[in-house]
């Protein structure tokens, strides 16, 4: 039978429940068990697609063109597996689908109710017994905190759930809080109780508890809280921050995570292989040198809006014990202020996706910087497109080219409206969206970086580059290294006179894995260090 293991959180949010179930399913996996993960989200979206980074960061795509919950990113890079549309559920979601069953008449006229129609589709999500690989362990984090009013319904569907499965299936692990009050110099539980008796209330009791604290929990302590909030003094677990975020795993394994999960649940509980990871941790930890990248986009002092992308890059510093230092430049400040004041001396620059007029010309100026100082540099999506309309504008020589995204009257749009979207209405979910096929040219640096003739990477956008100028930016020196494999579309950009300039239209930040670098990345990376080396040996020639 599978097993089930729910995480919830309690006193704030922010506590990194996603983190604590991430870690579990990397120490599960690690005991060779099949692991997926899902997340529940209490919010009415339908997804975050159409959702402002500001409020809620990126949206992680999955293979299957879901837009996701960030979090979601972090389940694939712990666990190390593609997950689907089942994997992310929003209140929104729920209501939208009893709507339609009570539209088609499947209600039999009955009143809709919160119970027990939408918790009953909220179980219906919780299952995995109907797929033809079952996979022996959920863990499935409800998003929100305990005392949300939007949370109460997957709460109630918990209980439920528990009911029909039975205890030994389906664990409650509670993520809380057990704050330091710097006057008195005491660790307070009071939160952490009071979190517990609002769980108890709704006839919940969680089975492990872990405590995010700041300081160590004695003992005594931690007899305490398993005192009054009715569980076992080994199931409460603190979480103490680590320095690194892939320490997390390594740092509730010590504190019997897996262990205390496998007792609850009735499972066998073999010793890890952690080895991998632990040496992914230690080139991270002890790196042999360091670059600095800048990113520049227009959400630089919200970091989450760019979580795959900053990831990414330490995994490719990771590879090759590299220490990433990333130079956050704000593309508007760019426009104002200028490439050499805000770009000068970093050792690669990254231009990520995004969607919007705001800060494109700064984008622009950085794409040409990159090229004419000879900088490794990487565009993602629309840092891609804008590479193009940097080099048709410079090179080519038609000043005033532009996406038709952004100036839908140039005369020379060498970005352009993906034909199948003309006439899309709706903003959500209707973008090339999930994993397309890319056929990449014999001699290209992507062919050399990936190793193969066909790669797939996760898509998210509405332009393209126009076809009636690929011969043009051909003819100047621009290499179209990667196209559909029925040659409609171009995927992949790059420049031959320069030691790294490839532009992307996928988002290869979202299939890379702290101990499996994204060969973009890594190659992105190698040649920031190549850069830095050959800058410094020329200053210390003069």
């Amino acid at each position: 039978m599978v097993k089930y293991v729910f995480v919830t959180g309690g006193v704030v949010s922010g506590l990194g429940k996603g983190i604590t179930a991430a870690s579990l399913g990397r120490l599960l996996k690690a005991r060779n068990f099949q692991v997926t993960m899902q997340k529940f989200d209490p919010y009415i979206n339908i997804d975050p697609g159409t959702m402002n980074p500001v409020q809620h960061g990126e949206v992680f795509v999955t293979e299957d063109g879901t837009e996701t919950d960030l979090d979601l990113g972090h389940y694939e890079r712990f666990i190390d597996e593609n997950l689907d549309r089942n994997s992310n559920v929003t209140t929104g979601k729920i209501y939208w689908t009893v709507l339609h069953k009570e539209r088609r008449g499947d209600y039999g006229g009955g009143t809709v109710q919160v119970i027990p129609h939408i918790t009953n589709e909220i179980k219906s999500r919780f299952y995995r017994g109907n797929t033809p690989k079952e996979e022996r362990i959920a863990i499935i984090e409800i998003g929100g905190t305990v005392g949300d009013i939007e949370s109460e319904p997957f709460f109630e569907a918990i209980r439920q759930f528990q009911h029909e499965v039975g205890k030994e299936n389906a664990i409650l692990i509670h993520v809380t809080l057990v704050p330091y009050l710097k006057v008195s110099g005491e660790l307070k539980t009071k939160p952490t109780q009071a979190s517990v008796k609002a769980l108890q209330g709704m006839g919940l009791c969680p089975d492990i508890l872990v405590c995010r604290s700041e300081h160590t929990l004695s003992d005594r302590l931690k007899e305490k809280i398993a005192l009054f909030c009715n569980v076992s003094p080994d199931r409460v677990l603190q979480n103490l921050d680590v320095e690194y975020l892939y320490e997390a795993p390594l740092a509730m394994e010590k504190e019997h995570l897996a262990q205390a999960v496998c007792q609850c649940l009735r499972l066998p509980c073999p010793k890890p292989e952690l080895e991998d990871w632990r040496s992914m941790v230690e080139a991270l930890k002890n790196p042999r040198t360091e670059v600095e990248i800048a990113i520049v986009g227009k959400y630089i002092r919200l970091h989450d809006a760019y979580l795959s992308v900053v990831e990414a890059l330490k995994h490719g510093g990771i590879a090759g014990r590299i220490n990433v230092n990333i130079r956050w430049v704000d593309a508007e400040a760019l426009e104002r202020e200028g490439c050499e004041r805000l770009l000068g001396g970093v050792n690669g620059i990254l231009i990520p996706g995004g969607f919007g007029i705001r800060g494109t010309e700064g984008k622009i100026q950085a794409a040409q910087y990159a090229r004419t100082e000879k900088i490794p540099f990487l565009g993602i999506c629309l840092g891609m497109q804008l590479a193009v309309v940097e080099f048709a504008r410079n090179v080519v020589g038609w000043k005033d080219a532009d996406s038709q995204e952004l100036n839908p009257d140039t005369m020379h749009p060498v970005i352009y409206l993906m034909p199948e979207q003309n006439g899309v209405e709706n903003l959500g979910g209707t973008q090339r969206l999930g994993a397309y096929p890319c056929v990449l040219e014999e001699s290209s640096r992507a062919r050399e970086l990936y190793q193969e003739e066909e790669i797939s990477e996760r898509h998210r956008h509405r332009y393209e580059v126009n076809n009636d100028y690929r011969e043009t930016l051909k003819k100047h020196g621009m290499v179209l290294s990667g196209l559909s494999p029925d040659g409609r579309i171009v995927e992949m950009i790059e420049l031959k006179d320069h030691p790294f300039f490839i532009g992307t239209q996928g988002h290869p930040e979202l299939k890379s894995r702290p101990n499996k670098a994204h060969p973009l990345f890594r190659g992105f990376v190698k040649a920031a260090e190549e850069y830095k080396k050959e800058k410094n040996h020329h200053i210390g020639g003069n």
